[in-house]
């Protein structure tokens, strides 16, 4: 994408919306070479749709309990990502699974990150099961979201040491730091350079 016509991301949060705050803050330099064109969340009244609205970005609240089943929330989400024209969308601590619909309607285009290093300690507690296993180095991946938990191909990964000392919230808010600068600069290399995936293995450019 030019700088004339940035790439279009859509960011979905659950949360504080940290993530996108920084992916927000980085759009606005035009050299980033994307722009937040939407922001969704699977709940009301949180503080990452408030950054949006701060910031003038179009929000929209699908809730999986105002629909019949999983199946046609999954629907629902994918009809409302895909009239803002996404080039990336990005799940920035968006705490619900997308199913089939969603996957097939952007595929190699959701991306997410983790907590951990995958393929190891998949799932919520990556920081935690981390520090009990005694792992010398934990951090963060960036990867293309697919069917699986954590399981899509690998875009980017952050190494963060595991201290003698550290706690599970102390191990956690360092890998939350690596995790943003990560996401924020492939993300970034995503909107400007394209990127292709070949027996799993991610390069960017098209």
């Amino acid at each position: 994408m030019s700088d004339a016509n940035p790439a279009r991301l859509v960011v979905l949060v659950s949360g504080a919306g940290t993530n996108l705050q920084a992916l927000i803050d980085a759009c606005a330099d035009p050299a980033y070479g994307a722009k937040v064109v939407a922001v969704g969340a699977d709940r009301d009244d949180i503080e990452g749709l408030a950054r949006a609205e701060r910031a003038g970005i179009p929000t929209f609240v699908r809730k999986v309990g105002q629909f019949t089943s999983r199946e046609h929330w999954d629907l629902a989400l994918t009809d409302t990502v895909a009239a803002f024209e996404p080039d990336v969308v990005v799940l920035a601590g968006f705490m619900k699974l997308v199913g089939p619909a969603f996957l097939g309607a952007f595929a190699d285009r959701v991306v997410n990150t983790h907590p951990a290093l995958c393929p190891s300690f998949p799932g919520t507690t990556g920081p935690a099961d981390a520090l009990a296993y005694g792992v010398k180095v934990t951090g963060a991946t960036l990867f293309v979201v697919d069917a699986g938990v954590d399981t899509g191909a690998i875009i980017a990964q952050a190494v963060v040491p595991v201290q003698d000392d550290d706690d599970v919230e102390s191990l956690h808010d360092r890998i939350k730091v690596a995790e943003r600068e990560m996401l924020v600069e492939n993300v970034g290399r995503m909107a400007r350079e394209g990127l292709t995936i070949s027996d799993r293995r991610v390069r960017f450019g098209r």
